[in-house]
């Protein structure tokens, strides 16, 4: 999901839980969904973060492997 979808979800649970009146949609509470999606944006940003720190720890060595078939290089 990423920061970026992190921070969308918690956008739109501030809207849900901030911007609308709890009975405005008789069926769900729209105040425990947007209580609900800013915790799940929280999570994903908090999980992003670390997979990004996880990502920038890790180092790459190459190992260049060199066959000498039992020739030696031709003389200059």
């Amino acid at each position: 999901m990423g920061v970026g979808g992190g921070i969308f979800l918690i956008v739109v649970g501030a809207i849900l839980a901030f911007g609308l009146e709890p009975d405005a949609w008789e069926v769900f509470n729209l105040n425990t969904i947007g209580y609900i999606c800013m915790a799940v944006g929280v999570l994903a940003i908090i999980i992003a973060l670390v997979m990004q720190n996880q990502r920038r720890k890790t180092s790459h060595t190459e190992y260049v492997e060199r066959r000498d078939l039992g020739n030696p290089p031709p003389a200059r």
